[in-house]
């Protein structure tokens, strides 16, 4: 009877501490696990692919842009190149070979210094004509002697002397027109030769050569040999966007700043602004005339700063709020709800403080994120 009153209760007592068991096991997966780790920031992108929204704004501490009073500047892009009308051009003075080549590309040199000498038949049947003009001169002069004395005793008419007169004084122009012919082709008449010597017509610097040695070149024709600039001043060609063409005036200043010197800036004159407009980039050609104290050099890229007459009110945020991304520039200003906006603007100059002017795209007084690279990291993870 004893033992089996203690079976049921041995039962019971296994059953209630299973239950106990599978109760605290089901309480304990229940439980979320605890995390002591930085709350994680959700980027929600809106169709705009400039806006966004996040749950945590305050992450973003924002600064307020400040006021920058300053006169209006236009940043271009250009390059040096020859003022044409200080470019002379050195054609060969006959048709032949060249046989010798004095001086080479980029050369600096005096007037009157040789250049190339070039061999030719021009030369050979100039000279022949001019010897042959020589000889029928002789002829025509010892005639006209012989005429006037037979005119002086009455052998022969006054015609006939007057006849004789005149071919003498033909055969000299002749004669004069032969020397004149071996002068421009750099001959001298005295010391007869089949080679011709060009000589610089100008001092400067040898910019262009279209020959090398045994080439062949023609009479005054193009391509030409050589050509010599004078790069003592110099032009500066750039480009400027349609939309600022008010902004440059002719004979106003611009300050020239040179990718090679970044540290020298030069002063040059606005000399003329093109009346074509490039179709493809919609810019306009304008000419700056430019002192060069032997620093440019021929297709030296430079940037132009045109400077505006009155000042102007302008935005100034903290650098590290600009964004340098694609060629393009841009800020975040905030909105609400958690939403920030992208904003595309142009960038001025540096100030002090670690400060950049903004030109355009925001006011002063406009709230930006002071630190636009942390945000674009967000937004791309």
């Amino acid at each position: 009877m004893k033992s089996y009153f203690l079976f049921p209760v041995a039962v019971f007592v296994a059953l209630s501490m299973l239950l106990a068991g599978c109760e605290k096991k089901v309480t304990a997966e229940a439980e979320p696990a605890a995390s002591t780790g930085p709350v994680p920031t959700v980027v929600e992108p809106d169709q705009d692919a400039n806006n966004f929204k996040v749950d945590h704004p305050e992450q973003f501490p924002l600064a307020t842009a400040g006021e920058h009073v300053a006169a209006p500047e236009l940043n271009v892009t250009g390059a040096v190149s020859p003022d044409v009308s200080r470019q002379v051009p050195v054609p060969s003075l006959a048709t032949g070979r060249v046989v010798e080549i004095d001086a080479r590309l980029g050369d600096e040199l005096k007037k009157g210094q040789l250049l190339f000498k070039v061999r030719s038949a021009d030369i050979a049947g100039a000279y022949s004509d001019y010897r042959q003009a020589v000889r029928n001169e002789q002829l025509s002069k010892t005639q006209l002697e012989r005429a006037n004395t037979l005119f002086e005793h009455g052998v022969i008419p006054k015609s006939a002397q007057e006849i004789a007169q005149t071919t003498e004084d033909n055969n000299l122009v002749i004669i004069e027109t032969a020397k004149e012919r071996l002068q421009l082709l750099g001959a001298d008449p005295d010391h007869p030769t089949g080679i011709v010597e060009v000589f610089a017509p100008v001092s400067g610097t040898i910019t262009d050569q279209q020959i090398t040695n045994q080439s062949g070149v023609q009479a005054l024709t193009a391509p030409n040999p050589f050509t010599i600039s004078d790069l003592s001043r110099v032009w500066i060609i750039c480009d400027v966007p349609e939309n600022n063409i008010a902004q440059v005036r002719v004979g106003e200043y611009a300050d020239i700043h040179l990718t090679a010197f970044p540290e020298r800036v030069f002063k040059g004159r606005i000399s003329n602004i093109l009346p074509v407009i490039d179709p493809t980039l919609r810019t306009a050609k304008v000419r700056i005339e430019v002192e060069n104290p032997g620093l440019m050099r021929i297709g030296m890229f430079v940037t132009a700063t045109f400077h505006g007459q009155a000042a102007e009110k302008r935005a100034a945020v903290p650098a590290t709020a600009i964004l340098h991304l694609h060629d393009r520039e841009w800020v975040y200003t905030p909105g609400e709800g958690g939403r920030f906006r992208r904003v595309e603007v142009t960038g001025g100059s540096m100030l002090p403080g670690g400060m950049q002017e903004i030109v355009s795209g925001i006011k002063p007084g406009q709230q930006v994120v002071s630190n636009a690279l942390v945000m674009q990291n967000t937004v791309e993870q």
